[in-house]
């Protein structure tokens, strides 16, 4: 597989990355705010300001004009992987809008060897960071050396980076130049590189970075304490974003960045708002040459849960979202208010695994727990006993039909099986399956553990999904009504990211995303292997696969270790077709295994646009690793 521009370019709808050498120097404008202090001496001339060979963006619908808010909101204070989807999306390679593979971004060239063990890489020469430092191969080094292979730091994730759970190796060509280097082949790494924001290569500005780790500075332990940190290693990890929630990539307006717009006021620093302004060292611009974004500002409005945001949406205030109202009771409520908010529909196209899926921790530290929810058998009566019609027709407005997580009709990887099993409602079925392994009851009529305790679940729940809210409210009684102590606990999102994406003590959660075919299956396979931190039902499985040697792993059994097995088989392959039929065997086990179950797959989508906001793509995939709406380049928005 040879990766060159045009390959990446391949499939592209709508966002067109054009050839820089068309535009001159002398070509490039910018913004009359940025002119001025240009003029003022309190910035350099636009010319040094961008890379010798600025990324060209065609926009949507036409050149924009620069100005205006782009309005938005975070809620519960939390949703702070809502900024990867509106600002924060710029890795080496993006998808293109349709998502049938890459497009260059940061990266000026992106190649790889016939067997997908090597690949080069060539930054743009003339990049800056958002504060005017230069962006080279040394910050992809201080990356690699302090966070991908320091085991001090010992950080999980970056796995596209690994082969057999050992990082390849980085050379360093020159300045602008890299090589990353495999000891087996890793066909994935491109669309992995592209998927939502998990490559840190270009998040990590070492000029800034270096003063929180103690082999760049004798006094990062004091510096660590001054801001209340017990040491330099966790003050680094705080500092560098590594924790789940990235917390200080996203609350901090003092790290340099790569972004089209940069914070000023971050999440975390004001309690209502939080802005980001635009960057003047931003590297892309139009085909006129206009240096973007156009758009002058990002306002995140703080509110307090949906039905605010809902109420907001209606009266104006949210320029465009899809997160947390667009669900199927909100749209006809949404669409008679459309000329009072002025704005309209924009569609968004399927890719979840499920409209709702029900997790329970197989990791339990309760070893109880535990046991019984690794009894497959558990699960598939719990899933029988749920009547999915009912759900369907009350909740989601009749649009679905009865499916697990699972792949999509249509799509060449769907599996009849997967989709479809226990999926038939029958109370009787489900009791029955249940007196075989737990048929103890107490007087209130609810079933009784081995140890004579009753056997309550406590679903923890993310209260800004307002969908699921109103799922559990049928769901907790049929449940009931096979004897189990069913129960849903409600919190704000950055509370449940503790609690259930960090925890070993939750019962079980519910949670929507996950893919339902094609690349997003391969790149996420949640509910079909416990590859990384999205697999709730099993965290110390997926950290045993990450980094078998971390002190909360756990070695999962043998019918998970094949589908990791697998899984590792699926990321030696380059060549598409023989991905598929990895993946179709990767599914069938996931059959067997049954981790999690649903309700439906989910219909299309949608979002509201307000009606000023122009070079909107109107058809969008609809998933957190095509991170809606971002690989439709917000840069290239602006106003009327």
């Amino acid at each position: 597989m040879k990766l060159k521009r045009r390959a990446f370019l391949a499939g592209m709808s709508a966002v067109v990355v054009m050839p820089a050498h068309a535009l001159h120097a002398a070509d490039f404008k910018e913004a009359d705010s940025l002119k001025q202090k240009s003029q003022s001496g309190a910035l350099p001339a636009l010319k040094n300001r961008l890379p010798d060979s600025p990324l060209v963006v065609k926009p949507v619908e036409n050149v924009g004009r620069y100005g205006g808010d782009w309005n938005l909101a975070l809620v519960g204070g939390g949703s702070l992987s809502m900024l990867f989807r509106y600002q924060a999306y710029e890795p080496l390679v993006r998808y293109n809008t349709d998502w049938s593979g890459v497009t260059l971004n940061v990266a000026e060239a992106f190649e790889s060897n016939s067997d997908a063990t090597q690949y080069t890489i060539r930054l743009r020469k003339g990049m800056k960071w958002s504060d005017g430092h230069p962006y080279t191969t040394a910050d992809v080094k201080f990356w690699y050396d302090t966070i991908l292979t320091d085991k001090r730091v010992a950080v999980s994730g970056q796995g596209h980076w690994k082969t057999e759970g050992k990082p390849a190796k980085l050379e360093i060509v020159d300045e602008q130049t890299f090589k990353v280097i495999f000891a087996k082949p890793n066909g994935l790494f491109p669309l992995q590189v592209a998927w939502s924001n998990l490559d840190h290569t270009t998040r990590c500005p070492r000029h800034y970075l270096e003063q929180f780790h103690a082999d760049y500075n004798p006094k990062a332990d004091e510096l660590a304490r001054q801001r209340g940190f017990q040491s330099w290693i966790a003050a680094f990890q705080s500092m560098a974003g590594l924790q789940e929630d990235n917390t200080f990539f996203l609350n901090s307006s003092k790290r340099p960045c790569l972004t089209a717009w940069m914070f000023t006021i971050a999440p975390g620093e004001n309690t209502e708002r939080a802005v980001a302004e635009r960057n003047p060292f931003y590297w892309k611009v139009d085909t006129e040459g206009n240096q973007l974004p156009y758009l002058d500002r990002v306002v995140y409005q703080m509110v307090a849960d949906p039905q605010v945001l809902l109420l907001k949406a209606m009266q104006g205030e949210i320029d465009m979202m899809d997160q947390y109202i667009g669900t199927p009771n909100n749209k006809a409520v949404l669409y008679d208010a459309r000329q009072q908010g002025d704005y309209e529909f924009y569609t968004l196209t399927s890719t979840e695994a499920n409209v709702m899926n029900f997790i329970f921790n197989l990791n339990h530290s309760d070893p109880v727990k535990r046991k019984l929810f690794r009894n497959r058998n558990f699960r598939a009566a719990m899933s029988t006993a749920l009547d999915r019609q009912i759900l369907i027709d009350a909740v989601l407005v009749g649009q679905g039909a009865p499916a697990q997580p699972s792949i999509k009709q249509g799509d060449p990887l769907y599996n009849e099986k997967l989709a479809t099993q226990f999926t038939q409602y029958d109370v009787d079925k489900a009791n029955a399956m249940l007196d075989e392994i737990i048929p103890k009851r107490d007087g209130q009529n609810f079933r009784l553990d081995e140890q004579g305790r009753r056997v309550t679940i406590i679903f923890e729940i993310d209260q800004s999904r307002a969908i699921f809210l109103d799922l559990f409210q049928l769901v907790i009684p049929m449940f009931q009504a096979v004897g189990i102590d069913a129960q849903m606990r409600t919190m704000d999102r950055s509370l449940w990211e503790t609690r259930v994406r960090q925890g070993r003590d939750f019962d079980a959660t519910a949670h929507q995303f996950g893919a339902n075919g094609g690349i997003a299956a391969m790149l996420d396979p949640r509910y079909y292997a416990p590859t990384d931190s999205n697999a709730f039902y099993g965290p110390a499985w997926s950290l045993w696969y990450v980094n078998p040697t971390h002190e909360n792993a756990e070695e999962p059994p043998e019918d998970t270790k094949r589908q990791l097995a697998l899984y590792d088989e699926l990321k030696t392959k380059s060549d598409p077709a023989e991905r598929v039929e990895v993946m179709k065997q990767l599914l069938a086990g996931a059959a067997e295994t049954f981790y999690a179950f649903g309700i439906s797959q989910q219909p299309d989508g949608y979002g509201i646009v307000r009606n000023n906001l122009k070079n909107i793509t109107r058809t969008m995939p609809n998933s957190f690793g095509w991170p809606t709406p971002a690989p439709t380049m917000p840069e290239q928005f602006y106003k009327t």
